[in-house]
């Protein structure tokens, strides 16, 4: 009895130490796939896209932050035409380009989403982040959708905030 005992405590500590499986089976787009075939884009409608992000907010005073990770969902609404991303910058907190994450334009299919992650270490950003997106569309019917998720945790406590983009119109 206790041999059989032993024996099923070994096959539990094995088997709850084995390797986890992926259970995130829809992986992000390789950006370098996503290579637009168009060169010119003249006759598609040009639009710019102004989404804040916040690398850090402050709580209790000035000098007290919680460090945020970013999600930036990239969204195309559409159900029929591709939408193509032109540029994507970020910006920190005084205006300054710090990064531009896309090198050429790339196109995402139907109802296809593409993110960009800041990490929470990466405070470069600032309180003021800001990412400036320029895309084409088809048609005006269906702009692409830009969204953040800020998310921190620490300790018990934690928080999670959404921001949504705003169409610049120039």
């Amino acid at each position: 009895m206790k041999k059989s005992i032993e024996l099923l405590l070994i096959i539990f500590v094995f088997t709850a130490c084995g390797t986890e499986t992926d259970k995130y089976t829809n992986k992000q787009a390789n950006w370098e796939d996503k290579k637009a075939a168009v060169e010119n884009f003249d006759g598609y409608n040009l639009g710019k896209t102004y989404l804040p992000v916040y690398s850090y907010i402050y709580h209790v005073f000035e000098h007290r932050t919680f460090d945020l990770t970013t999600t930036v969902s990239i969204r195309n609404i559409s159900v029929t035409d591709s939408v193509y991303i032109l540029k994507a910058d970020y910006f920190n907190t005084v205006g300054e380009n710090i990064r531009q994450y896309i090198k050429y334009p790339i196109f995402l299919g139907p109802l296809e989403t593409v993110e960009i992650i800041i990490e929470e270490q990466d405070v470069e950003g600032g309180s003021g982040a800001n990412f400036i997106f320029d895309w084409a569309t088809v048609n005006d019917k269906n702009p692409p959708l830009f969204e953040a998720v800020m998310i921190s945790t620490y300790g018990q406590q934690g928080l999670s905030f959404t921001t949504r983009g705003v169409r610049i119109v120039e």
